[in-house]
């Protein structure tokens, strides 16, 4: 819903985790994709505060949605991607890489359920 620029006249979940963050003097500085266990995906919020730095156990599915809202980049090691078992879309020969809004479709098309059954 963010990148679609819809609005609420009141706050979701993640746009209350954005003020949070904010109104404690923290910035979001990365969310980092650390494991997939069982198809399920772990994430990190990486926040920075007064000079210390927070990192926050949460689901990719939520941390990616907070990340977009604080404008904050996401990551993941290249070897993580390589052994999870998702289906991605794959560029053919004629198609080359995925354009920006190639890429932003499929993301707008994603469902939380993409990234795996949450297991605390």
């Amino acid at each position: 819903m963010e990148m679609a620029g819809v609005k609420f006249s009141r706050p979701l979940t993640h746009d209350l985790l954005k003020q949070v963050i904010v109104g404690l003097g923290g910035e979001l500085k990365r969310v980092l994709i650390t494991a997939v266990k069982e198809n399920t995906y772990y994430a990190e919020l990486h926040i920075h505060r007064d000079g210390a730095w927070i990192q926050v156990d949460a689901r990719p599915s939520d941390s990616i949605a907070i990340a977009l809202r604080l404008k904050a980049p996401i990551f993941t090691h290249p070897d993580l991607l390589d052994s999870a078992p998702v289906n991605t879309i794959e560029p053919t020969k004629e198609e080359g890489p995925l354009d920006a809004e190639s890429l932003k479709t499929y993301l707008q098309n994603l469902d939380p359920e993409d990234f795996g059954k949450f297991m605390p």
